[in-house]
């Protein structure tokens, strides 16, 4: 009784094709969304004090995250990181998360078109939920409850879902 193969890279190079035909994510996109969404990071009262105390070298961030987000939408395994230990060390609350969500969505949706922001803000809202699982168990907390998404991003995996149904 062997195991059945999971396509390795073959199968990997598959979904991200397939990720880039269905919502026109490409490397030049994501580094378009990293770059004006860490400007507005940078920019916020709330979240460029933050940042800002801990990145010193923003192009070596912004590369990274590219990598990151290269990674989560497209499936590419460019970043290679632990991305929770750095931030349990930040003092982050709900509030903070809430508002990079807030900026994310905004920048995807202003640097996107609706499919790709669609998919970005869906794994940004999954990332945000799992730092804050993360890091309330780290401080022996029960984690929040999970935020409802926006109603546009319901929507768009509705129309996502009806066209993979006639397809």
């Amino acid at each position: 009784m062997g195991a059945e193969p999971d396509g390795g890279p073959e199968r990997r190079q598959l979904l991200t094709l397939d990720v880039m035909q269905r919502t026109g994510i490409d490397e030049a996109m994501i580094r378009r969304l990293v770059h004006a969404f860490y400007g507005a990071i940078r920019a916020d009262a709330m979240l460029g004090p933050i940042f800002g105390a801990r990145i010193a070298d923003w192009d070596r961030h912004l590369a990274r995250m590219c990598d990151f987000w290269s990674s989560v939408a497209l499936m590419t395994g460019r970043y290679h990181g632990r991305p929770m230990p750095p931030h349990m060390r930040m003092g982050l609350e709900r509030g903070h998360f809430d508002r990079w969500l807030a900026l994310f969505e905004a920048t995807a949706r202003r640097e996107c078109p609706p499919p790709a922001a669609a998919h970005f803000v869906e794994r940004a809202h999954r990332i945000a939920e799992s730092f804050e699982i993360g890091i309330a168990f780290h401080h022996g907390q029960t984690p929040p409850a999970r935020r409802a998404r926006p109603g546009w991003l319901a929507e768009a995996a509705d129309e996502r879902a009806a066209t993979a149904s006639t397809a």
